[in-house]
């Protein structure tokens, strides 16, 4: 049972992700209290950021509602409701108009372009205790501007929930274009809010199933440029492409383990498919199941030690939990359907899952020992299931079959709020990165 709770203590102790504006309060503030899923978002007031640049503050005022309000625990004013239409960071707020309106915090600031980069200075205010919540400066390059406004998003996100936000990130994805029957495929990457595309590959082969390693400085992905497909690794920074191994197998579902030291991946002999696990600096493949099944799509747990994969070894589709070296496999999926593409929680407390049924494909989740099923949602087409890096919303791409072709969502935990993400093309196979930091 999932319920939210609101104006509950909390001890405001988050660490600073820029250099401290103000002293920060000792007193416990509002808080979001996450623990059911019905409930109504924090009423929360964002005048526009003063600036010397009007146009700037208002477009990183814009970026910090639409994130506040897309993640769905917060409810950001209209500006012409709100009794102040532009924030004073250097001055103490009129909690009685905040009040009378509704507001339980309040978000004030202002931007300035100083040596090379943008910089936020932000208070946050819990206005039911007519308190100061934080006083923070954020920066970042002047050529991302938009990430000053994620990063502040975040603090404001972790001050008032008490979980890390997950703004300041990127999604990579395959971006599909063409026509149906011969669909170009190329690796793109975008902002999580869909901002900032760009591809990453020419469309020269088709790739899939791209995953960001724990660093987020590298992907690996499948690439079809040869006879057999393979897996290679992109290096972020560099653009480097280089491939993993040469099997002279198809070789598919590659994933980094949680210190990026290993990948896991499968290996198809045949009518057989099993599990390798290999170290990416002494590139030699350990074998990790066998037999005549088709094992695939493993997923770390954070800790290292377990694996989530697919298997039909037992007759249908089914999610599975061995050790990280192999062996111990118990399946943990036992639901009416078939279950696909496990993939592991960051804060190791779910694994989210695809499931077909009834001729539906679903999105959902279930504890690693098998328990507590839910799913979050239902569709002609959908799959991929991604992690955001703070474990609380998942992206997964859907199609609604036809003429048109597959999109990019978000849903929540608890299987509300779900939201289409705008690409410039048709997209699949999601990947979320870590917190950029």
């Amino acid at each position: 049972m999932i319920t939210f709770s609101r104006r509950n203590a909390l001890k405001l102790g988050a660490a600073s992700m820029g250099a401290s504006l103000f002293a920060q309060p000792a007193a416990a503030l509002v808080k979001i209290v996450v623990t059911g899923g019905d409930f109504e978002p924090m009423p929360i007031g964002v005048p526009t950021f003063s600036s010397a640049d009007p146009q700037l503050g208002s477009e990183l005022t814009q970026i910090v509602i639409d994130n506040l309000r897309g993640s769905g625990l917060f409810a950001p004013y209209p500006t012409e409701q709100m009794p102040l239409k532009m924030g004073d960071v250097n001055q103490t707020p009129e909690f009685g108009a905040w009040r009378q309106l509704g507001a339980d915090a309040l978000v004030m600031g202002s931007v300035q372009r100083t040596g090379g980069q943008i910089r936020a200075d932000v208070r946050l205010w819990d206005v039911v205790a007519g308190e100061e919540g934080f006083g923070r400066s954020f920066a970042a390059d002047e050529n991302n501007k938009r990430r000053v406004a994620h990063i502040l998003s975040d603090a404001v996100y972790k001050t008032l929930t008490g979980e890390d936000g997950y703004f300041d990130t990127r999604v990579v994805y395959v971006a599909e274009s063409g026509p149906k029957a011969n669909r170009v495929k190329r690796l793109a990457i975008m902002d999580q809010d869909g901002a900032n595309n760009r591809y990453l590959t020419d469309g020269g082969s088709i790739v899939l199933t791209p995953r960001y390693s724990p660093t987020g400085n590298m992907l690996s992905y499948m690439n079809f440029s040869g006879d057999v497909p393979q897996i290679y690794l992109l290096d972020l920074s560099t653009g480097q492409q280089q491939r993993v191994a040469d099997f002279g197998k198809m070789t598919l579902s590659p994933r980094f383990s949680p210190d990026g030291s290993h990948l896991a991946f499968s290996v198809t002999t045949g009518a057989d498919t099993n599990l390798y696990l290999m170290n990416l600096q002494q590139r030699k493949p350990m074998q990790l199941t066998s037999g005549a099944s088709i094992n695939t799509s493993p997923s770390f747990s954070p800790d290292g030690q377990r694996i989530a994969f697919e298997s039909d070894r037992g007759g249908s589709q089914q999610i599975y939990v061995m050790s990280a070296n192999g062996g111990g496999a118990q399946r943990i999926s036992f639901g009416d359907g078939r279950y696909s593409t496990p993939v592991w929680s960051p804060k190791g407390d779910l694994i989210a899952f695809t499931k077909q049924k009834d001729g539906q494909f679903h999105i959902g989740t279930m504890r690693p020992d098998g328990s507590g099923e839910r799913v979050l949602s239902s569709s002609y087409l959908m799959e991929g299931p991604t992690w955001a890096p703070n474990g609380r919303v998942l992206m997964y791409f859907k199609d609604p079959g036809g003429d048109s072709g597959p999109q990019l969502y978000t849903i929540d935990v608890w299987g509300r709020n779900e939201r289409r993400i705008e690409t410039p093309t048709y997209a699949s196979d999601p990947t979320w990165s870590p917190l950029l930091g």
